[in-house]
């Protein structure tokens, strides 16, 4: 058995090397012993037309073999045979197309300022709920008559300030009283230290008026310090005031602390706190979201980054192949640190709360035209340095590689820029060329 296949290889190897080598001897051959002039007519009687045209059908299949094998004696020496393709460029607006997520405009956890035993019947996780809306009530307990007794302190300070201020005046006018009766007596001493000199007044006159003048004096100390305590009492219940006023404000922050409201219109992601539950300070009540308007959130590439303006139209594609539009509102100024993308807040109306957060977007931001190629990503390969590019045949026909910039990623393909208007791109064999290698394009339309 093993030297029949041995010999039929032989045979088949002979014959392939007839038909490709020798092929002009071999047609110069059948020719020889064929004429031209032979027909059918020279065929044996008992031939029908059924076996010539099978004898036709056999040359056209054969055909295809033998140019092929001309088309191998014509391929230039150590050329690579490729597929490949003929693009040329399409001016394509310069959406910048990320993936993100929606996120809630406003989110927070409304917590008590104030303990005490919840009063309240609690709402279920979705509602919609108002801003200033009761979330959670808690029991008063004697904040109510702490109050009350704040405000009838603050009542009596008060009252009080008429008389008090009243005694600055008085004060006043008894250190003028005062001031008076030391200028006369100052005269007074005067006039008997001149009498006494000359002897016109006695001692005991000299002395009865430096008497009344030192009692004047004192008078006048005495009217001065009455003024500072009138001063320092008005002062001293203007502070009382104030700390009656600071209880009074204490005490109504307590009593409105008791009713937990939601900060802004939106819905409640968890149910409120349950009626008789002990709630201290910094205990949650709820979380609250603001979904209208929501947020679009995606990081764009630092490549990409100084196209993206704010106040850009925005258009975005979730989960279901609904679309959505909004504008730019945020672009981030600082990279995150591990992935080096910024952030991008797209913000859209949601007026039926039918956009959930935490949905999946595909988005696409407004930004200048460009001209670019759709080329299959299987096309695209890397140098010797780590660019990203595609090869294309030359005019010379050889292989060289041409770097490019991914535009956009399609379902058809990825849209790429920096390449020349018209190209043949190598779609098949070009990670086996290098730049200057000869080729031979086979232009033939490529399945993704």
């Amino acid at each position: 058995m093993r030297i029949i296949s041995i010999l039929t290889a032989l045979l088949v190897i002979a014959a392939l090397y007839g038909v490709i080598m020798e092929r002009e001897r071999l047609i110069g051959w059948a020719e020889a012993i064929a004429p031209a002039g032979a027909s059918s007519s020279n065929a044996p009687a008992g031939a029908s037309n059924s076996d010539a045209t099978a004898d036709a059908s056999d040359a056209e299949e054969a055909a295809p073999a033998i140019d092929e094998a001309v088309a191998e004696e014509e391929k230039p020496d150590g050329a690579v045979s490729v597929m490949a393709m003929r693009s040329t460029a399409q001016e394509i607006d310069g959406a910048v197309v990320l993936r993100g997520e929606t996120q809630a405009s406003r989110e927070v956890e409304v917590m008590a300022e104030t303990g005490g035993r919840v009063i309240s019947t609690p709402l279920p996780k979705g509602s919609a709920v108002e801003a200033g809306q009761v979330l959670c009530e808690l029991d008063p307990g004697t904040s109510g008559a702490s109050l009350a007794e704040a405000e009838a302190a603050l009542a009596e300070a008060q009252a009080q300030r008429p008389e008090v201020e009243a005694r600055v005046p008085e004060a006043q006018a008894a250190l003028a009283q005062a001031q008076a009766q030391l200028e006369e007596a100052q005269i007074n001493l005067t006039a008997a230290e001149e009498l006494s000199k000359n002897g016109y007044s006695s001692r005991t006159a000299l002395a009865s008026a430096r008497a009344v003048q030192r009692s004047a004096e004192a008078g006048v100390s005495s009217a001065e310090a009455g003024l500072k305590a009138a001063r320092a009492g008005r002062d001293g219940l203007e502070a009382r005031i104030e700390s009656a006023r600071a209880s009074v404000a204490r005490a109504e922050s307590t009593v409105a602390d008791l009713a937990i409201e939601a900060p802004f219109a939106g819905v409640l992601e968890s149910d409120t706190a349950e009626l008789g539950s002990l709630m201290s300070v910094g205990t949650s009540c709820a979380s609250v979201l603001q979904l209208d308007p929501i947020r679009l959130v995606g990081y764009v590439p630092e490549t990409d980054v100084a196209r993206v303006k704010t106040g850009a139209r925005a258009g975005a594609r979730l989960t279901g192949e609904r679309m959505v539009t909004g504008t730019v509102s945020f672009v981030a100024r600082r990279a995150d640190e591990t992935t080096r993308t910024f952030r991008v807040d797209i913000t859209l109306p949601n007026p039926d709360l039918a956009i959930r957060a935490g949905q999946t977007a595909e988005i696409g931001i407004e930004a200048e035209g460009a001209m670019a190629h759709l080329l299959p990503a299987s096309a695209l390969t890397l140098n010797d340095d780590g660019a990203l590019g595609i090869r294309a045949v030359s005019d010379g026909g050889t292989a060289r590689f041409l770097p490019v910039e991914i535009l956009r990623d399609t379902r058809d393909g990825l849209w790429v820029g920096g390449l020349p208007e018209s190209v043949d791109v190598i779609t098949v064999g070009q990670e086996y060329v290098t730049d200057g290698v000869p080729v031979v394009p086979s232009f033939e339309e490529v399945i993704q």
